[in-house]
C-alpha cells in the first residue's frame, strides 16, 4: 500500500492554536495535494501513554470548528471524551463535487469519487494512525453531498467507521433502501446518526424520512440509530443543533452518573449497585474501545445507593474495586471502614480507617477525616 506522503516534512505545521494544526498533505491515489485540519485534545502532550478516539470530517472547511466546539464543550464538563479530529479541506478548490462522484446507474463511487474513497480508506486513516495516537473507535461526518458519500463506508462488508454523522445526506440512488439493508445484515457495534429539518431541501428531505422509516424496523441490540427532524432550521442551520445530538447519542455511555441516571436507574435498584458501576465501564470499554478508570463522583454515586437502600454489604465489594482503581490511595480502605462500621464491626472499621490514614488523600477524602473517624468508632466501643 501507498503511503500518504507529508509535504515540506522538513518544516513544522502551521499551528492556528496550541491544539488546531493545518497540514498539506500529497495523496497518491488523488495524484494530487490536499490541506487537512488536524485537532489535538488538550491533554495529548501531557498524556502520553492516552489513545483517542479518530473522527474523521468531510467539508472540514466549515465542520471543524462546530464539532471542535462540541467536543471542546462536552469534555471540558467530562460529558464527552477528548478526540482526535481530522478534516479534509473540500472548498477551496470547489472539489466536494468531484470528491463526492457517485455513478447515477449503481449508486457507487466513480472517477475521482473512487480515489477519494480509498484516499480516505487507504491513505488518511492509516496516516492519522501511524502519526498520532489512535483509539479503534473511528467516526466519519459530513453534510448534504458529503453525508451521502460517507455512508457508502457502510457497504463494505467490515466497515471502516463505526459512528457515522450524516446531516442532511443527499442520498445515492435506493441508499434509502440499502443503508436499512445493511443493518439488517451488519454484526459490528454500529452507531448511526442522521437529521433533517422542515427547511431542508424537499427532494432530499423525502428521501431522508424513507431511510429513517425503514431504518427503524431494524432492531438490533448493534445497531444504535438515532434520527432527528428539526423544527425551524434550515439545510444550513440544522448542522448547529445536530452535532451535539450525535456526539452525545455516541457517547452516552461515556457520560458520568447523572441525578436523573441514579434516581432512575441506580437508587431503585434492588441490590447489584457495584456491578451496575463495574458493567458501565466494562460496557464503555466493549463499545467505544475507551478504558479508564472509574471516576470518583461515580464511586459516591453508589456510596450514596448503598446508604439508600442499606445494602451495606455491598460497601465490602466495593472496597475490591477502589483498591483496584486506586491502590495508592485511601478509597479502599475508607469504603473497607464503611463497610465494617454499618455491619457492626466497630473495632474493624477503626482500624480500617486508621489503615487509610497511611495512604494517599483522594478526592474530598483526607488524612484528618480518618483520623476523626477511627478516634470517634473507639470512643463508641465498650
Amino acid at each position: 500500500m501507498k503511503k500518504i506522503v507529508v509535504l515540506f516534512s522538513f518544516l513544522i505545521p502551521f499551528i492556528c492554536n496550541s491544539q488546531k494544526i493545518i497540514e498539506p498533505v500529497s495523496s497518491p491515489k488523488l495524484n494530487e495535494d490536499r490541506e487537512l485540519i488536524i485537532g489535538l485534545p488538550a491533554s495529548y502532550a501531557s498524556n502520553k501513554d492516552k489513545k483517542y478516539p479518530l473522527i474523521v470530517m468531510l467539508d472540514g472547511d466549515y465542520l471543524f470548528d462546530p464539532i471542535y466546539g462540541a467536543l471542546s464543550y462536552g469534555s471540558y464538563w467530562d460529558d464527552l471524551p477528548e478526540c482526535i479530529l481530522v478534516g479534509i479541506s473540500q472548498n477551496k478548490n470547489n472539489e466536494r463535487e468531484s470528491d463526492c462522484a457517485i455513478d447515477q446507474t449503481t449508486g457507487l463511487p466513480d472517477e475521482k469519487g473512487n480515489k477519494f474513497f480509498e484516499f480516505i480508506g487507504q491513505e488518511l486513516v492509516p496516516y492519522m494512525e501511524k502519526k498520532y495516537r489512535i483509539a479503534p473507535f473511528k467516526i466519519v461526518a459530513g453534510h448534504d453531498v458529503t453525508a451521502g458519500f460517507l455512508n457508502l463506508f457502510l457497504y463494505k462488508e467490515k466497515p471502516l467507521f463505526d459512528g457515522y454523522i450524516s446531516l442532511s445526506p443527499e442520498l445515492p440512488v435506493a441508499m434509502e433502501k440499502n443503508i436499512p439493508d445493511r443493518f439488517s445484515v451488519l454484526n459490528q457495534q454500529i452507531y448511526y446518526y442522521h437529521a433533517t429539518a422542515d427547511g431542508d431541501v424537499k427532494k432530499m428531505q423525502t428521501r431522508i424520512r424513507e431511510l429513517d422509516a425503514a431504518a427503524k424496523t431494524i432492531t438490533k441490540p448493534n445497531i444504535n440509530y438515532r434520527f432527528d427532524d428539526f423544527k425551524g432550521a434550515s439545510h444550513y442551520s440544522l448542522v448547529l443543533y445536530a452535532i451535539p445530538n450525535a456526539l452525545y447519542q455516541f457517547f452516552s455511555v461515556y457520560q458520568p452518573i447523572s441525578t436523573a441516571e441514579f434516581q432512575e436507574k441506580i437508587a431503585v435498584l434492588p441490590s447489584g449497585y457495584v456491578d451496575y458501576l463495574t458493567n458501565k465501564y466494562d460496557v464503555l470499554e466493549k463499545s467505544l474501545n475507551i478504558k479508564m478508570p472509574i471516576r470518583l463522583n461515580d464511586f459516591k454515586a453508589i456510596e450514596a445507593a448503598i446508604l439508600k437502600n442499606k445494602a451495606y454489604d455491598e460497601f465490602d465489594k466495593l472496597s475490591d474495586v477502589s483498591k483496584k482503581q486506586y491502590p495508592k490511595s485511601m478509597l479502599s480502605d475508607y469504603h473497607k471502614g464503611m463497610f465494617y462500621e454499618k455491619t457492626g464491626d466497630l473495632k474493624k472499621a477503626a482500624k480500617s480507617y486508621q489503615n487509610a490514614f497511611q495512604k494517599e488523600e483522594i478526592g474530598d477524602l483526607t488524612k484528618d477525616m480518618m483520623l476523626d473517624k477511627a478516634d470517634q468508632l473507639k470512643n463508641q466501643q465498650p
